[in-house]
């Protein structure tokens, strides 16, 4: 695994690939942010998915996202799964920098579109995601186990692959 630092946000920040040490930081990040976190096995599954990024500063995880591509009536769908930074770093690039980087891989890994979920409360990731270009096309209800409604939103990749 390559590391590759992303200086485009977050100064002193590094992205690279996930790897089996990582996990639990990736599991605290996850309970201390999400309401419904997903469970450890679930980071451990995506292991190995050049999808699964980590974002370290100062030799700490900081942040990570987890993403994929399949197909999907003809064109090759990128799905954005998860993505979360430590609460004490938000609000300093971190998170602009890992869906950038992320979106690069799967524009690499040729992704045409990319599609995520957010809840409809999430204003701050809403943003994010709207200002590299992410649209909202539809609304989900109770798509959370907590009955909120989530928005589905979509970036076409193209640029991302220049």
């Amino acid at each position: 695994m390559t590391s590759h630092p992303d200086t485009s946000d977050a100064a002193d920040l590094t992205i690279r690939e996930a790897d089996r040490a990582d996990l639990l930081a990736v599991f605290r990040i996850e309970k201390s942010v999400f309401p419904q976190p997903w469970p450890f096995a679930s980071f451990e599954r995506f292991l190995g998915n050049r999808g699964f990024l980590v974002a370290v500063r100062d030799g700490a995880v900081v942040g990570y996202a987890i993403a994929d591509v399949s197909a999907n009536h003809g064109r090759d769908l990128g799905h954005l799964k998860d993505i979360a930074v430590h609460p004490e770093m938000q609000g300093e690039g971190v998170g602009r920098a890992l869906l950038r980087r992320v979106l690069f891989t799967l524009a690499l890994a040729g992704a045409d579109v990319v599609k995520l979920e957010v809840r409809e409360s999430n204003d701050v990731a809403q943003s994010l995601y709207e200002d590299v270009g992410f649209e909202r096309v539809r609304r989900v209800s109770a798509y959370y186990d907590d009955g909120e409604d989530a928005f589905v939103m979509v970036l076409d990749v193209d640029d991302w692959r220049n």
